[in-house]
């Protein structure tokens, strides 16, 4: 195990040191208000799809400069005032204790704190809004939705999660293939022997290809979406393309829904285009 940090560990640090800054100054300026007798209020950038543009340069979609205000004040927006500041503070929490939770836990975790959300998809909307209003990923929060995906192929990887620090592993050491979740998305890619990357819509040809020793055939890390593809899964992808310099190749379905798989790996989905994937 090294002794000094990785590259990427004192960049993990970085932005949480950051994010956490982030977040103080946003409970100050509500406190502020308090104290001056203003209503405090959050200014979001808009999610409406009259917003959402697609930047050729990044090859994605990006939100423009439209901006919504949840305020205090307003008896219709106070609800949801209330539960994004209830958020806001709660991962302040998580991030400080290095503590994870899941989009599911987040929604039972509101009622402990009498915080009203009528379904999880009401709290998952507003992890979303946190994101945008923080320009913050969820996986900085420490928020994951249940892993899924999966990896399998020669390529290394050194953890920068506390306690594993420096720990490095072989994604070709576990015959089912390692989970795509939080520590494997934040890892250092430290060496890989592969020439391309294969995405496999399906777990069962996903395993198929790891039985018929597909990695080693044509020197490739396989992937598999489990669908269409989680965030943590696209970010690895574009991560073994941009820092590994490898090609990536789908294999879907030459539908429509697989077309849209494709469509979402390569170009990021309108649903998360308030972030830079």
């Amino acid at each position: 195990m090294k002794n000094s940090k990785s590259k990427a560990t004192k960049t993990a640090e970085a932005r949480k040191e950051k994010l956490l800054s982030i977040l103080k100054n946003q409970g100050l300026t509500i406190y502020n208000d308090l104290e001056i007798g203003t209503f405090p209020q959050f200014s979001i950038p808009s999610r409406s799809v009259s917003n959402i543009v697609y930047d050729k340069k990044l090859r994605q979609y990006i939100l423009g400069n439209s901006s919504a205000v949840r305020s205090a004040r307003n008896m219709s927006q106070l609800r949801s005032y209330t539960q994004l500041a209830w958020l806001a503070f709660f991962v302040n929490r998580l991030v400080k204790e290095g503590k994870s939770s899941t989009l599911r836990d987040i929604y039972y975790s509101s009622q402990a704190f009498t915080i009203d959300f009528e379904d999880q998809p009401e709290s998952d909307n507003i992890i979303v809004d946190l994101e945008a209003l923080l320009s913050f990923p969820r996986e900085d929060f420490h928020i994951f939705p249940e892993e899924r995906s999966s990896v399998f192929g020669d390529l290394t990887i050194e953890y920068t999660v506390p306690g594993y620090e420096g720990k490095r592993v072989n994604l070709s050491d576990h015959p089912d293939g390692y989970l795509i979740g939080p520590s494997l998305s934040s890892a250092e890619l430290v060496d890989t022997s592969a020439e391309l990357v294969i995405a496999i819509e399906k777990g069962g040809l996903f395993t198929r290809f790891v039985e018929e020793k597909v990695h080693k055939k044509f020197k490739a890390i396989i992937v598999d979406t489990a669908g269409q593809a989680p965030r943590s899964t696209r970010g690895l992808l574009k991560r073994l393309n941009r820092e590994m310099g490898l090609p990536v190749v789908i294999l879907a379905d030459g539908d429509v829904y697989g077309e849209h798989i494709a469509m979402v790996i390569k170009s990021g989905s309108a649903n998360a285009a308030h972030l830079r994937e």
